[in-house]
């Protein structure tokens, strides 16, 4: 079974780095919102740390989101735990820490569920590292893996031959099914207005059993077509407002 193909009339809600409109993004205040807010599914992006510890952030570097600056892959797992995640959003977050992956897979439960970013390269060891935190906590079907990087999502499969994987993409172009099929991957996660504009794509992707997750999308107009043209999910930072349209939108 696909976990990202919706069951129901409506998209699957995810929220972009957790409910990142109301708390810094992908920090635990962040999913912790997101889940509150009615979505099911939270994404987030990994990367390592010097010493090879998982951390969620989305940035190369630590100086936009953090008290910290240079590589995050160039500071120790200790030296990020020291930093400040949350001061840069607003005074209520301060003192907020870098979560490491695993302090995240001790939030899910069976309705808890993570889109998790291999954001950037990552070595065959690195993903197993992912893979065997995943499996450690219990959480085989609750995490899903999704990423730009092909070598990354190769990396996955090889290791992990059932897990379902995504792949993100900046563009729509060439043949979306014929790479999801090459790829063995079981979701494509395009740019949410390169969907409106194609008829019939995501169509012959579920005729693949492919499941379509859209981004990252925060207007209602855009919600609507989504809908429209089928898609699985949107991925969303204003997870709260998009369940509500949701449940006010005719059906």
């Amino acid at each position: 079974m696909n976990p990202l193909r919706r069951n129901g009339p409506t998209p699957l809600v995810i929220a972009h780095r957790g409910a990142s409109s109301v708390a810094p993004e992908n920090t635990l205040p962040a999913f912790e919102a997101g889940w509150a807010a009615g979505a099911a599914w939270v994404e987030c992006d990994v990367q390592p740390t010097m010493d090879g510890v998982p951390v969620l952030l989305h940035d190369d570097e630590l100086d936009r989101t953090t008290t910290g600056t240079g590589p995050v892959r160039e500071r120790s797992a200790r030296e990020i735990a020291a930093l400040d995640a949350g001061a840069w959003f607003g005074a209520a977050f301060a003192g907020t820490p870098v979560p490491r992956f695993a302090d995240l897979l001790t939030r899910l439960d069976a309705t808890r569920r993570v889109l998790l970013e291999i954001k950037g390269e990552h070595s065959r060891g690195q993903v197993r590292t992912l893979l065997r935190e995943i499996r450690t906590a219990g959480h085989d079907h609750r995490v899903v893996l999704q990423s730009f990087e092909r070598a990354a999502l190769g990396h996955a499969r090889d290791l992990d031959p059932h897990r379902p994987l995504g792949l993100l993409v900046e563009d729509v172009d060439g043949d979306p099914v014929e790479v999801c099929r090459r790829l063995g991957v079981q979701a494509y996660n395009p740019p949410a207005a390169q969907l409106t504009g194609r008829p019939g794509l995501v169509d012959a992707l579920h005729a693949a059993d492919v499941a379509v997750a859209a981004w990252t999308s925060d207007d209602p107009r855009e919600w609507a077509a989504l809908t429209g043209c089928g898609v699985d999910a949107i991925i969303t930072n204003r997870p709260a407002e998009l369940v509500a349209w949701q449940a006010a939108a005719p059906r």
